[in-house]
C-alpha cells in the first residue's frame, strides 16, 4: 500500500489487530518498535506483510471452523423442528389430525405394554391403562404373563380407540342441547363460544363456532377440542425440551477432557431426549383426550369467546400470562370455572436417597417419613406420588 492511502491503512490495521490477537500485543509492539515503524504508519515491508497475511488466513480458517461447527449443532435441532412443526401444522389446519391421534394412541399403548411386560408388572399395566387411557382393560395376570407383547399392544390399542370414540359420541349428545339453547337464547349476538374441557387435573378453554356446532350436531366441538389440546401440549412440552437441549449443548463440551467429540455426544443424547419428549407429548395428549369432559351443565355456563385485547393490555405480568394448561391465569380464565384438583400435589424438590418423604399410593394408602430410596421405583412406575407434608 501507499502511505496516506485510507483503504490500505484500514486493511492493514485490521490485519495487524488479528495478528496481535494470535501472537500477543506485546511481541508485535516490540517487533514494530525494532523496525522503527510509527503508530498509524502504513506497513510496506514484505516480511511483515507476509506474516500478517498468514495470520489473517489462520484467523479466517479458525472463524470458518467455528461457524461450521455451530451449524452442525443447529442441524440437529432443525431435524427435530421438522418433525414437531409438521405435527403442529396438522393440528392447526386439521390435516391428518385424526391419523396423528390414532398414532399417538397406538404409541402410548405400545409404551404401556412394553414397560409392563419387560418388568412382568401386571399391576403397573392395569394402573397405567386406567390412569392414561381411562380404560380398565379386561385381562387376568396369567394371560398377561403369557401373551405376546405385539398382540397385547394391538388389542389394547383397539380397545382404547373404541373407548375414545364412544366417549366422544356421548359427549356430543350431552353438548348438543346446550348449543341449541345458546342458539335460541343468544344466537343473534353470539358467533363463537368458549367451552371448558377438563380431565379433573387440567383445564383447557376451547373456542368454537356456534352455528357450525348446531349444524354438525357438535362434531365441530370435538374437532376444535382435539386441535386445541394437541397444540397446547405440544407447545408446553416443546418449550421445556428447548431448555433441556440448550443445557445439553453446554454440558457436552466437557467431553473434550475425555478425548471425545462433543458433537457426537450431543447427537446421541439429543436423540434420546427427543424420544422422551415425543413420548411425553403423546402420553399427556392422549391422557387428556381420553378423560376430557364438560364441567358445564347449562347453556348459561358457556361464555362468549372474547375478541383479542389490544397490544397495550397484553402487557401482563408473568403470573397472568401462564399456560392455558393450568397453573397461571390466562386472559380467558375469568370465563370458566376453576378445575377441581383431586390428585395430591406433586413435589418439585430434588430428593436425596436418604431423605424422609411422604407418599400416597393410588389406593389411597399414605406412607409418612419413609426414605426416598425405598419408594423411588414405585414413583418411577407411577404407583405412588410425592405429597407435601
Amino acid at each position: 500500500g501507499r502511505q496516506g492511502d485510507p483503504v490500505s491503512s484500514q486493511f492493514f490495521v485490521s490485519l495487524e489487530d488479528n495478528l496481535m490477537r494470535l501472537f500477543g500485543s506485546d511481541r508485535i509492539a516490540k517487533l514494530m518498535d525494532r523496525m522503527g515503524l510509527e503508530e498509524g504508519e502504513v506497513i510496506q515491508h514484505s516480511m511483515i506483510t507476509k506474516s500478517i497475511e498468514r495470520a489473517q488466513k489462520k484467523v479466517e480458517e479458525n472463524n470458518f471452523a467455528i461457524r461450521k461447527r455451530l451449524l452442525e449443532y443447529d442441524d440437529v435441532m432443525n431435524s427435530q423442528r421438522e418433525v414437531i412443526y409438521k405435527r403442529r401444522r396438522n393440528a392447526l389446519y386439521g390435516d391428518r389430525l385424526e391419523l396423528d391421534i390414532m398414532n399417538m394412541v397406538y404409541d402410548t399403548s405400545e409404551d404401556i405394554v412394553l414397560n409392563a411386560t419387560a418388568m412382568v408388572d401386571y399391576e403397573g399395566f392395569k394402573l397405567n391403562s386406567l390412569g392414561i387411557l381411562a380404560l380398565d382393560y379386561p385381562i387376568n395376570k396369567e394371560d398377561f404373563e403369557k401373551v405376546d407383547p405385539p398382540i397385547l399392544t394391538e388389542e389394547l390399542y383397539n380397545a382404547a380407540y373404541k373407548h375414545y370414540k364412544e366417549k366422544n359420541e356421548a359427549l356430543k349428545k350431552r353438548a348438543y342441547p346446550i348449543f341449541k339453547n345458546i342458539e335460541k337464547e343468544r344466537g343473534a349476538t353470539v358467533e363463537d363460544v368458549m367451552v371448558p374441557f377438563t380431565d379433573m387435573k387440567k383445564q383447557i378453554g376451547v373456542v368454537t363456532n356456534l352455528q357450525k356446532n348446531v349444524d354438525s350436531e357438535c362434531r365441530e366441538l370435538l374437532v376444535s377440542m382435539e386441535k386445541m389440546v394437541t397444540l397446547a401440549f405440544i407447545d408446553q412440552a416443546w418449550k421445556e425440551h428447548l431448555r433441556e437441549m440448550d443445557d445439553l449443548k453446554q454440558s457436552v463440551q466437557n467431553a473434550v477432557y475425555e478425548q471425545k467429540d462433543p458433537l457426537l455426544i450431543y447427537k446421541f443424547e439429543s436423540f434420546e431426549l427427543f424420544k422422551g419428549f415425543v413420548s411425553k407429548v403423546n402420553e399427556d395428549t392422549i391422557s387428556f383426550l381420553m378423560q376430557a369432559d364438560l364441567p358445564v351443565q347449562q347453556s348459561g355456563d358457556v361464555q362468549e369467546a372474547q375478541a383479542p385485547r389490544s397490544r397495550q393490555r397484553l402487557q401482563e405480568s408473568k403470573e397472568e400470562s401462564g399456560s392455558i394448561l393450568g397453573g397461571g391465569k390466562t386472559p380467558d380464565a375469568r370465563n370458566r370455572p376453576a378445575a377441581e384438583k383431586t390428585m395430591p400435589i406433586k413435589s418439585a424438590k430434588i430428593m436425596g436417597r436418604n431423605q424422609r418423604v411422604t407418599v400416597q399410593y393410588m389406593d389411597g394408602n399414605v406412607k409418612k417419613g419413609v426414605k426416598f430410596k425405598t419408594v423411588e421405583e414405585d414413583i418411577k412406575n407411577n404407583k405412588c406420588v410425592l405429597i407435601e407434608d
